[in-house]
């Protein structure tokens, strides 16, 4: 069971029977009793067990599978395969991560006779890896993966709201990881975030469209189309907030979007965003939390005159950063002591610090949102190993650590 050989095997079969492929291939070459991939939903605080293809109703909401204290948690918070032998002649329960770049796919799991050697085990992990490649290439042909991801059913507006997110809302790469997470609110409230990574930086964005449901949805899908049409030309951070203010303006019917945009250079650190009248991001840094205070600029779709300044942000290795939206400080957040639970949260991932956030908004809201509650989470690594500019000649090995010194205050 080559990777090679795996995908081979999937790319051959239907769509939705790529799944079915990868678990014959595994019941055949290590004598498993049953394998089934699980598969995480939209909040990633449960997976759902995708069955045969055939098996598959898509008239009733997936069967849901609580996450928090199981096996399952345990593997995808460490993201390393865990082999669980009661012995006595049981079966041997082997659950692996299905992960890519960081996003957190869903599990592998399979049941054997006997307890998996060394190279079993990597056998599986390489085929969890594969899978995780199989999934990525056949969701855009079948809803069956988008089923499993919703445990109860979305109304229009959270159909809208989910379609403008990015596909895998986690991202690992050298110098950076970063991960977002969204929980909407019982009347859908507009909020988005998005992210993307060319040769030289990753641009990330989160926004926050005024009003609720249909409304909301509507001006979040403009404002992020505009967003990633400018970004996808070549446009600066001006120029995509600009063209995001005309979008409003001239389609948006008076409504407005708040909107953050973050932009970091992969060759030398360096860092500038715009802030359209949006809630100042949070910095982690050497064990405190400070918020970030730049010039606030107006929300895209105003009237009154205005231009969108692009700011420098000091952005070192080892830092966090975590951008969010109103919905996280509204409603009951005396309750929640936020700059305690980033350092609190600072050993996780930044997938499961996103979610571990949004897990307390929902808890802290006693279920129900009065509006949605975004968090985006960046790790900044740093560029460590040696560069030179390819125009300069000049060596940016020290370069790492961007320059700008934007105002501070410390989180209460």
């Amino acid at each position: 069971m080559t990777l090679a050989g795996t995908l081979q095997a999937a790319e051959a079969a239907a769509p939705v029977e790529s799944l079915d492929v990868v678990a014959r291939l595994l019941r055949e070459r290590l004598g498993a009793v049953s394998v089934s991939f699980l598969i995480t939903d939209f909040t990633g605080s449960s997976v759902v067990r995708l069955g045969a293809a055939g098996s598959v109703d898509t008239d009733e909401p997936a069967r849901r599978i609580t996450l928090r204290g199981t096996l399952y948690d345990d593997v995808i918070r460490t993201q390393r395969p865990r082999v669980q032998d009661n012995g006595k002649g049981s079966l041997v329960r082997v659950v692996a991560p299905v992960t890519n770049r960081g996003d957190a796919i869903g599990l592998l799991e399979l049941f054997l006779p006997t307890a998996p050697d060394a190279k079993t085990m990597r056998e599986i992990g390489e085929t969890a890896h594969a899978l995780a490649y199989i999934v990525i290439a056949n969701r855009s042909f079948t809803d069956v993966y988008q089923w499993g991801r919703r445990t109860k059913p979305l109304n229009l507006a959270a159909e809208i709201q989910h379609r403008l997110l990015p596909a895998s809302l986690a991202c690992e790469a050298a110098q950076f990881a970063v991960a977002g997470a969204l929980e909407p609110a019982d009347h859908v409230g507009g909020d988005t975030f998005d992210y993307a990574i060319d040769r030289d930086t990753v641009q990330l964005s989160v926004t926050d469209a005024m009003g609720h449901d249909i409304q909301a949805a509507l001006l979040a899908t403009l404002a992020v189309g505009a967003l990633r049409r400018a970004r996808r030309a070549g446009a600066d951070l001006a120029e995509q907030a600009r063209q995001a203010d005309q979008a409003m303006r001239e389609h948006g019917h008076k409504g407005y979007v708040t909107g953050q945009l973050l932009r970091i250079s992969l060759i030398d650190g360096r860092t500038e965003f715009v802030n359209a009248g949006h809630p100042w991001p949070l910095r982690m840094r050497d064990g405190q939390v400070r918020e970030i205070t730049p010039m606030v600029d107006m929300p895209f779709g105003f009237d009154a005159p205005h231009t969108y300044r692009v700011q420098p942000l000091d952005l070192r290795p080892g830092d966090r950063l975590v951008m969010l939206t109103d919905g996280v400080l509204e409603h009951n957040a005396d309750s929640l002591d936020l700059s305690d639970l980033i350092v609190r949260t600072r050993p996780l991932h930044p997938r499961e610090a996103a979610r571990t956030l949004i897990a307390a908004i929902v808890d802290a809201n006693d279920g129900h949102l009065q509006d949605d509650a975004t968090v985006m989470c960046l790790d900044w690594h740093g560029t460590h190993h040696f560069q030179r500019d390819a125009a300069t000649g000049a060596d940016l090995t020290d370069a790492s650590q961007a320059s700008g010194t934007e105002p501070t205050t410390p989180v209460r």
